[in-house]
């Protein structure tokens, strides 16, 4: 759920165990004016050796307060337009109380993964992680918290949220690993100005609305119909559509479409909800529709040039925000990219539309993030009183107004103001998406998950940035290679 340095079109993150050393060696006591502001971890090159100061020790004044560390990175929330908002709440809390001193810990999301394993492993896992998507989740599984017995103590209701998305965030025979917090559907973004200077109708701004074309035809909003509409909207630097004959691929200067801010399995998603891991929990398998996806993509990059390749993803125009240049016509994304700190000011008219179909069938994928505990949490009957306040009817707004967010709180849904509030957004469209999410979620666990993440990026990788190559074959591979890793990973 996300910062600049993330918008790129390589999905390996990096691990570097030198952040290690890159841990506050003492949080400062809860009367200490440092609380007033985050702790924040940033990525680090490597140290230059210096010789070590001797300092004199930290002695902390005694509390009775219990402390519960709020650590923020695998999600939203690194990014440093959300710190003095997310500090904000922190503030409000330990003023309405005086029991529980909540301790804010931001690390950036480039290394937020590698930071949390090195806490844990050292036995010094926070108390609350959050805002965690599925997969943020579902690479530490085995870490969290079943908070079934924490509601049951707290009488903590339930009903307030969609049973389905309650149902969302439990594990069979792991259990209610989270309280269903913000949800982040996906929909496609379109240019209003580039849409009009090509002469073309809208997309639909419905499920189950035909397109359109601008001699009156009407037909599905499918997969082909959006190639044909992105193909017009792929324009060379002589002015030249990718339909034309005189269209020049080496010279492309706008895009028509990108499913943008997300990976392989993600892309795939949009032919239908599937997973590399085959029911039975242990054999490696790639979906027909999924190779389908592969196929569409690599022949979108490589023979029709409607979708940027590996090779013009890395121009300066398009590395970290292709949508927010200006020069694509559409996206496929989810809500946390409408807010101001990731989308911005843009220049031209936007809106939202539906997602197209594929043999019939709308998947549009979905992220859902929550608050979860860690086993390894100190005080974990006070950080579920902290996971509370986060979600409760007054700050879960505020946070889902830095985060990008749809309430998940129903109650909350009717009136929530979202982004944007002086456009006349098609906000309906997006809400509705919430009926075609797909499960399996795309981001849910496989075995050595992110060895098996890094196997599928990598050859990801080479098919974006590497021409007449044969799809089905690197997938076969591929299948071969997480076979492998599920097989080292099972017990």
């Amino acid at each position: 759920m996300k910062k600049r340095l993330m918008f790129i079109l390589s999905f390996v993150i990096a691990f570097s165990m030198l952040l290690a050393a890159c841990q506050p060696a003492n949080v400062p006591p809860p009367d200490d004016p440092a609380l007033d502001e985050p702790v924040v971890i940033d990525p680090v090159e490597e140290p230059e050796v210096e010789e070590p100061e001797v300092e004199e020790p930290v002695v902390e004044e005694p509390t009775d307060r219990v402390r519960v560390r709020w650590f923020v990175g695998l999600g939203a929330g690194s990014d440093e337009g959300t710190f003095e908002p997310q500090q904000a709440v922190v503030s409000d809390f330990n003023a309405s109380q005086d029991r529980i001193e909540l301790v804010l810990e931001i690390v950036d999301n480039e290394v937020a993964y590698d930071t949390l394993a090195t806490q844990i492993a050292a036995g010094n896992a926070p108390d609350i992680v959050g805002p965690v998507g599925i997969r943020g989740r579902d690479s530490f599984r085995g870490t969290w918290l079943d908070l079934e017995p924490f509601i049951e103590q707290f009488d903590y209701d339930l009903d307030a949220f969609d049973p389905v998305m309650v149902e969302f965030l439990r594990v069979e025979e792991i259990g209610q690993l989270g309280i269903p917090f913000g949800i982040f559907p996906s929909f496609v973004l379109y240019n209003l100005d580039l849409f009009d200077e090509a002469e073309l109708n809208y997309p639909p701004a419905a499920y189950g609305e035909p397109y359109v074309w601008p001699d009156g035809t009407t037909v599905e909003w499918n997969i082909d119909t959006l190639q044909e509409v992105a193909m017009i909207l792929t324009v060379d630097a002589n002015g030249n559509d990718a339909t034309m004959d005189e269209f020049d691929p080496d010279n492309i200067v706008q895009f028509g479409w990108l499913n943008q801010f997300t990976d392989a399995r993600g892309v795939a998603t949009m032919f239908g909800e599937g997973s590399f891991l085959a029911d039975d929990g242990v054999t490696a398998q790639i979906p027909d529709h999924w190779r389908d996806a592969w196929n569409w993509t690599y022949d979108g990059w490589w023979n029709d040039w409607f979708i940027p390749n590996g090779i013009y993803g890395g121009a300066e125009w398009l590395t970290w925000n292709p949508f927010g240049s200006g020069n694509m016509g559409m996206i496929h994304i989810h809500t946390w990219y409408i807010a101001d700190w990731a989308l911005g000011e843009v220049t031209f008219d936007f809106d939202f539309a539906a997602t197209p179909s594929y043999e019939g069938t709308v998947t549009a994928k979905m992220h859902a993030d929550t608050f979860s505990i860690p086993r390894g949490s100190a005080n974990p009957e006070a950080a579920f009183e902290v996971l509370t306040y986060l979600l409760s009817e007054e700050v879960a707004p505020r946070l889902l107004a830095i985060y990008g967010g749809i309430p998940a709180r129903l109650s909350l849904q009717e009136d929530w103001e979202y982004a944007y509030p002086d456009r006349n957004l098609n906000w309906d469209v997006v809400v509705d998406g919430q009926s075609y999410a797909d499960d399996p979620n795309h981001e849910s666990w496989m075995p050595g998950f992110l060895e098996a993440e890094d196997a599928y990026n990598e050859v990801w990788t080479t098919l974006s940035n590497t021409p007449g190559l044969d799809v089905d074959a690197e997938l076969d591979n591929l299948r071969e290679t997480l076979q492998t890793i599920f097989s080292a990973n099972l017990p």
